[in-house]
């Protein structure tokens, strides 16, 4: 049985339970991420901002809500860590930038009222990749962000401190933020689990924009069912967010444990599949298998026009980034990450009917996965072709991409469905060699994030695979 010296490394499901039966209390549960957090973090750089007497005064409130009689449900009591573009009030938000480094804004984002609601701590504001604007993590005004299961190496990004305070049992959870990658690029670099969720299933209200139009908010758990249940209080229409979408409220809890024999598992014929580190391909290989060991149907799909959307996304991201960010751009020219700056600037070699193009290529991009989902449950694909590279690298040995920057391969398996908004989950697999998580990405339907939570909690379960990185000194 687990002490309480290590109840940091509980799931969410556990300590819960504890809490709720009044086993354990809130306060004794943050300050005990707080120690943690004074450690272990000035290792990996994983947070900006944390208010010890803030954490100390929400957690003493929820303790009284709790010996009320007052327990909310599972997150009452739980420490969950926010990326620093998502606002707070009375507390900084700095999108990782200088511009914005005394930033405090007036009103709470919409995800974090929700969060409050359901009776959460929210421990700390994360480091991101300036304004987002990144796949390597690396680079923030307060320094890069390091994996905690080699701090020489990248944690992606751009919520690069999310996944990396997930992974060191800094918090139970941390939301991120992914406009082409970015919740499930870091979690798999740092062995967690990341959700894309469907677009409009989360509000982005309160939340600073990279992408207006492929910008999705989303959980980083250690487990599959601590991200289901973390998307139950995200989850849900927002009037003050114009992309929000209405749905009927559901449990994404509900499939979990149901097992997959039987199910349809779509593998993509070429593009996810075609150039890959080679330890890599053979964990994907191995997993295909555990698939079909557990009863599914593995059969292949085509996607013919992938290489089309990753081109679509390439000019909508950078066209819509250079338009949030004109303003700052002229008013503050030398606050500013040279490398994002440089990648900001790429924006003007777009011209207006390419955007336009685009656009329409994000309705092509639905239709196609839309045909192939038709007839498979979920589409397995790797989340990475590559191994997190060391911090500051910026190229890759796959032959394909050698003189390209870094970012494409980072990027290239988890941008399709930034494009279309599809809900994309991804999972940790295994190892390399050298001790690096590795992660498969599943893709459902439109709203369909429950049965990619049923397809990720089977082989996590049938995995078993333990990616917490407790002791980040060896």
């Amino acid at each position: 049985m687990k002490t309480k010296e290590d109840l940091v490394t509980y799931d969410i499901k556990k300590i819960s339970e504890m809490i709720k039966e009044k086993k354990i209390s809130p306060v004794e549960i943050a300050l005990k991420f707080l120690k943690r957090i004074e450690n272990i973090d000035p290792i990996i750089n994983s947070f900006i901002t944390v208010d010890r007497e803030d954490v100390i005064e929400q957690a003493h409130k929820v303790q009284r809500e709790i010996e009320a009689g007052n327990y909310k449900g599972p997150l009452h009591g739980i420490p969950i860590g926010l990326k620093d573009l998502i606002y707070t009030v009375n507390a900084k938000t700095t999108m990782g930038s200088e511009i914005y480094q005394d930033f405090v804004p007036e009103f709470n984002a919409t995800v974090v009222e929700k969060l409050k609601e359901a009776g959460a701590i929210l421990i700390g504001k994360l480091n991101t990749h300036q304004f987002a604007y990144g796949p390597t993590g690396d680079r923030s005004y307060f320094g890069p962000v390091r994996n905690p299961h080699n701090p020489e190496k990248m944690t992606g990004g751009s919520s690069s401190g999310s996944a990396a305070a997930v992974s060191a049992c800094l918090c139970y959870a941390a939301l991120g933020t992914d406009t082409g990658g970015s919740v499930r690029v870091p979690a798999s670099f740092c062995g967690v689990v990341g959700m894309k969720p469907t677009y409009g299933r989360i509000s982005k209200q309160g939340v600073y924009p990279l992408s207006w139009t492929l910008d999705h908010v989303g959980p980083l758990t250690r487990t599959v069912a601590d991200n289901a249940i973390v998307m139950n209080a995200l989850a849900g229409f927002d009037k003050n967010d114009p992309y929000s979408i209405d749905r009927e409220s559901e449990d994404f809890l509900r499939d979990i444990g149901k097992g997959i024999a039987g199910m349809k598992i779509g593998l993509p014929t070429k593009f996810y599949f075609d150039d890959m580190n080679d330890e890599v391909r053979t964990i994907m290989n191995k997993t295909i298998q555990v698939l079909r060991n557990m009863g599914a149907v593995v059969k292949s799909v085509d996607l013919p026009h992938l290489e089309k959307f990753s081109d679509a996304h390439k000019v909508i991201l950078r066209s819509e980034a250079f338009a949030v960010h004109e303003q700052n751009l002229k008013d503050y020219p030398d606050q500013w990450d040279d490398e994002v700056k440089e990648r900001l600037y790429t924006a003007m070699e777009t011209k207006g009917y390419e955007y336009a193009q685009a656009l329409q290529t994000r309705q092509l991009a639905k239709e196609e996965f839309n045909r192939v989902l038709e007839n498979v449950d979920i589409i397995f694909t790797p989340t990475l072709p590559i191994l997190p590279p060391k911090i500051g690298e910026r190229h890759v040995d796959i032959e394909k991409y050698i003189g390209q920057h870094i970012r494409w391969s980072i990027i290239k398996l988890t941008a399709p469905t930034n494009l279309n908004g599809f809900p994309s989950l991804s999972v940790p697999c295994g190892f390399s060699s050298d001790g690096m998580p590795v992660g498969f990405q599943l893709i459902g339907r439109e709203f369909d994030e429950v049965t990619l939570y049923r397809v990720g909690h089977a082989l996590e379960s049938e995995l078993s695979i333990n990616t917490a990185k407790y002791d980040i000194l060896n």
